[in-house]
């Protein structure tokens, strides 16, 4: 299960930070974490392809791509309160590093 949840959390990242590389010049440090998040990424499809059926993670796969991109189209339209964003783009690049953590934590425990 915890493949499934680092599966999904690896879609997001990638979403946001695609939209992140639109949206604002990418730093060393920005580059530098999408290049441990792709280490976490290839370690946890190591895992998946030796673990879980391949129709499996397929599916999976394809299903949070399509929830990860919902998810952040929403974001990007906004929820505006009295002409304010509630939830911006803004909080959710502050997120990064944080979400990055989380990957690189579980994508080493999925291992264990």
């Amino acid at each position: 299960m915890l493949f499934y949840l680092i599966l999904f959390l690896l879609f997001l990242y990638f979403k946001i930070a695609r939209v992140h590389k639109r949206d604002e010049k990418a730093s060393n440090k920005v580059t530098i974490q999408h290049v441990f998040v792709f280490l976490g990424f290839l370690s946890t499809y190591t895992y998946g392809v030796l673990n879980i059926q391949w129709y499996f993670i397929l599916t999976a796969s394809l299903l949070f791509f399509i929830i990860a991109a919902l998810i952040i189209t929403s974001f990007q339209l906004g929820i505006f309160v009295d002409g304010k964003p509630l939830f911006g783009m803004s909080r959710v690049y502050k997120l990064l590093p944080i979400l990055t953590l989380v990957i690189i934590s579980l994508s080493a425990i999925i291992w264990l």
